[in-house]
């Protein structure tokens, strides 16, 4: 299974749920992509035409799903699917840390049943022992925050991955403001802290550049710099400019 290094890793977040879109995307550098399965066009038939083409063109590129809720079957059929990393949204508590890492785990660390599609393809499952996927929790409410220390803490969660309009949403706050909030107890400062004594990696959804860099000053490795759709609208206004000023190259 592909994975990350230890230093900053800029991903792309895809939501239109278009398997040679996204294809085309893996193979530009971007370090990781995450598919969207809870706000996403990703259901299950756009995973499985999907996850097969980034295999054929973008095998190193690692994979993650977020996952439309934390059971353990939304979790293992991303898996099966081929996800390197699980994303799993709304973790409030320390149990239901724990649940989402035994659904992502074969036994006896965890409770996930055997049946990885990627022979569907013609591709290589690791074997049961081997699997070793990672598991990104979700912050987005006040009690997530509240518990982030502890939640953080359980062992066979990878990272923590931030939305931070749920969150903002969930804090009561305008999303400027939590974006400009950097004292060592505000919201974000405290979650990388939290991140960073339980040995954790730090992932945020930006969506745009501005955002990105902001939740990079902010101590955050893992950022998903842009979506599928702003990527696309990026690459149209550089072409649409280069032709209004008659360049060649852009």
């Amino acid at each position: 299974m592909p994975a990350l290094g230890d230093g900053p890793a800029d991903g792309v977040w895809c939501t239109l749920g278009e398997c040679r879109t996204t294809a085309q995307i893996a193979q530009n550098g971007f370090a990781w992509l995450g598919l969207d399965a809870q706000h996403g066009a990703f259901g299950d038939a756009t995973l499985l035409a999907t996850m097969p083409a980034l295999a054929a063109v973008a095998p190193q590129v690692p994979v993650a799903i977020r996952v439309a809720e934390g059971s353990d079957a939304a979790i293992g059929r991303a898996l099966d699917l081929g996800a390197d990393i699980v994303i799993v949204p709304m973790i409030e508590t320390v149990e239901q840390a724990e649940h989402a890492v035994r659904a992502a785990h074969y036994p006896p660390r965890g409770r996930r049943s055997w049946g990885p599609m990627a022979g569907l393809w013609g591709g290589a499952a690791p074997s049961a022992a081997a699997a070793d996927p990672e598991v990104w929790v979700m912050l987005e409410t006040l009690e997530g925050l509240r518990a982030a220390e502890q939640i953080l803490a359980v062992p066979g969660v990878s990272a923590v991955f931030v939305g931070p309009f749920d969150l903002s949403i969930g804090l009561g706050m305008e999303l400027p403001e939590l974006l400009e909030a950097d004292r060592a107890t505000d919201p974000l400062p405290a979650i990388v802290a939290a991140a960073r004594r339980a040995g954790k990696h730090t992932g945020a959804f930006a969506g745009d550049l501005a955002r990105a860099e902001r939740l990079r000053a902010l101590g955050f490795d893992r950022v998903a710099v842009v979506t599928d759709g702003t990527l696309l609208a990026h690459g149209a206004a550089a072409v649409l400019g280069a032709a209004a000023t008659g360049r060649t190259s852009y």
